[in-house]
């Protein structure tokens, strides 16, 4: 048996209740994952509310990325993993809990400088900037990068993925606090969207020229604007729709007239063959840039909680108050950041 985090009924984070369940039962391939930590994501919140549920035969037990050690090993597993060993994974769910049972390509070494309540917030925010950027954008060096949410846990891993391909990221964000710190990260500007419009601060950076790529989780609200700092045969990558999902107004005919490329992707649903590929090349080409040397790579992380407090964790982020990835502690570390 094991604690995990189960959803009562769709709705607020009072629903979230903490239970005893049966661990998961291995399947060919599996590896079992004692998860040390977890942390959150935006998914997590609609699929708490019902409105994200995960793929058919998936656990349903939220929870999209972990780190922890090995505990065993299923039938057919051949990649040489073994017991104890440090790991990260991405997950399709089941991370809110203190076993979950992972198909062994999604598997990732931790880098050995990195705590596992800190390597918690790594999978999903990295390798969906890194899908986001190298796969669907194919970003090339010296290209102009807005990203929005600059602060977000894909936001931050954006603009320093963004630095390592060569290419100069400029972010969005809602306050000075959260400018400042994607500006640390690597931000050539900042706009804050509360005010100023961020299309005018783009084309003033850019001379006119406007953004090669918009990497967007905002959506509907955001339209007009993300068209009028799109360059000339930009892409405009959409992968969240926290700005709403309807549009009114002429948007095809003036992404038409900049010849832009409207682009779009999740993750989650993706096939294992494509997540695994995306692993394998995301180990070989960007984990190695994490290490303790400056100017390398790191995870921002804005608060831990653990386990027990996983409504507030989830009201937390409601809020709009993090600044990088909300790490849940699953089970206890002898060394980790300060409390909130």
């Amino acid at each position: 048996m094991m604690r995990a985090v189960c959803v009562e009924a769709p709705g607020g984070p009072e629903s979230l209740q903490l239970k005893t369940v049966a661990r998961p039962q291995l399947r060919d391939g599996e590896v079992l994952i004692r998860v040390h930590a977890t942390a959150l994501n935006r998914a997590d919140l609609l699929q708490r509310r019902g409105l994200y549920p995960p793929p058919p035969g998936e656990s349903d037990i939220i929870g999209l990325e972990v780190a922890g050690t090995v505990d065993s090993l299923g039938p057919g597993v051949s990649r040489g993993w073994r017991p104890e060993d440090r790991v990260m994974a991405l997950l399709c769910g089941g991370g809110y809990a203190e076993y979950v049972a992972v198909a062994e390509e999604l598997l990732m070494p931790v880098p050995p400088h990195l705590p596992l309540w800190q390597a918690a917030a790594v999978p999903e925010a990295w390798l969906t900037a890194y899908q986001l950027l190298v796969l669907v954008a194919q970003v090339k060096a010296g290209e102009l990068v807005l990203v929005h949410a600059g602060a977000s846990g894909v936001g931050t891993a954006a603009v320093q993925l963004v630095r390592m391909l060569g290419a100069v990221p400029v972010v969005t964000a809602g306050s000075p606090e959260k400018l400042k710190m994607a500006e640390k990260l690597g931000a050539a500007a900042g706009f804050n969207y509360r005010e100023e419009k961020f299309s005018q601060g783009v084309l003033d950076f850019s001379a006119g020229r406007g953004a090669d790529v918009i990497l967007d989780c905002i959506g509907g609200c955001n339209w007009e604007q993300n068209v009028s700092c799109l360059a000339t045969d930009g892409r405009w990558v959409l992968y969240g729709t926290m700005g709403g999902r309807a549009v009114q107004g002429d948007l095809l005919g003036k992404l038409l007239s900049k010849r832009g490329r409207l682009l779009s992707s999740l993750l989650r649903s993706r096939s294992l063959q494509y997540k695994s590929d995306l692993v394998k090349e995301f180990t070989q080409r960007v984990l190695p840039r994490f290490s303790e040397r400056p100017g390398c790579l790191t995870p921002v992380i804005d608060s831990t909680f653990h386990l027990e407090e996983i409504s507030d964790a989830h009201r937390h982020m409601e809020a709009n108050r993090n600044t990088g990835k909300i790490v849940i502690r699953v089970a206890p570390q002898h060394h980790g950041p300060q409390e909130r």
